[in-house]
């Protein structure tokens, strides 16, 4: 089976304006398809900006909104899958989500973020419920979570065992916790077998420093494509054959234990 070419965009784009948003969405688009991906992914909340305080209500939408309608005009013309970060709005709720859209423009899942980060994300947003959200492309399950998701290690291994193959985390990792980018990412991908693209903002937003250092892990643990700290387009491949082999000569997922695990919920 060919391998999966995944770009990762890390960029902040300009909090608070779209349309601006939807120009480096589409410019990035371009360079990826031309250098053979099928799979572009964005930073969280990435459509509209992180640190837009205020503003979350007014720029808000339906997962069919405006917004998804330019993100999947966006793929059908350059050919390639788009996952990009936004908030969604569903009646009086409103929901830190991320959108696969597929090369053909159409809507292959929609996941809103289970665990919410801080006093900002906390005010504005409610939590998802539905913990495991996944889709098929070029022959890859791909799963989907958020930033501070990937860091319970019960959100990955639920996506293990549920078969996810690429783990997209749409982020907004901030100082100090780059570590979590450079040790946490690569941990994940190998104690739950499978590829992870974590993908950051970069710069000052607000009152935040975003650390850049997206990446496309392994499970093998190894990062494949890591970025620097600026704007990026870094590209790398999900290799279905090596998940497999990997996947045979690793036994965490054969020889775990559930009876054992009860405690922990």
């Amino acid at each position: 089976m060919p391998s999966l070419r995944t770009a990762l965009l890390q960029s902040s784009g300009r909090p608070g304006a779209v349309d601006e948003n939807l120009k480096v969405l589409d410019e990035a688009a371009g360079r990826a398809a031309a250098a053979g991906a099928q799979l572009l992914v964005c930073p969280e909340m990435f459509l509209t900006g992180y640190a837009i305080g205020d503003a979350v209500p007014r720029l808000a939408e339906a997962s069919d909104g405006p917004g998804a309608q330019a993100v999947a005009d966006i793929a059908v013309r350059h050919g390639l899958a788009v996952l990009y970060g936004y908030p969604e709005r569903s009646g009086e709720r409103i929901f830190n989500a991320a959108q696969l859209i597929g090369p053909d423009g159409a809507t292959l899942a929609n996941y809103r973020k289970t665990h919410l980060f801080g006093c900002f994300e906390q005010e504005w947003f409610t939590p998802g419920e539905q913990p495991v959200v996944q889709a098929e492309l070029g022959g890859v399950r791909i799963g989907l979570l958020i930033c501070y998701d990937v860091e319970f290690p019960e959100n990955v291994r639920a996506h293990a065992l549920a078969g996810t193959g690429l783990l997209l985390v749409p982020t907004a990792q901030m100082h100090p916790f780059q570590f979590v980018a450079e040790s946490v990412v690569p941990v994940r991908a190998f104690e739950s077998q499978m590829y992870v693209a974590y993908v950051n903002r970069t710069g000052q937003e607000g009152e935040f420093e975003f650390v850049g250092l997206s990446c496309l892990a392994g499970p093998d643990g190894v990062v494949r494509v890591r970025a620097g700290r600026g704007e990026e387009l870094v590209i790398g491949e999900v290799d279905p054959e090596v998940l497999t082999a990997s996947r045979a000569a690793n036994p965490y997922l054969k020889d775990r234990r559930p009876g054992l695990y009860g405690s922990l919920a």
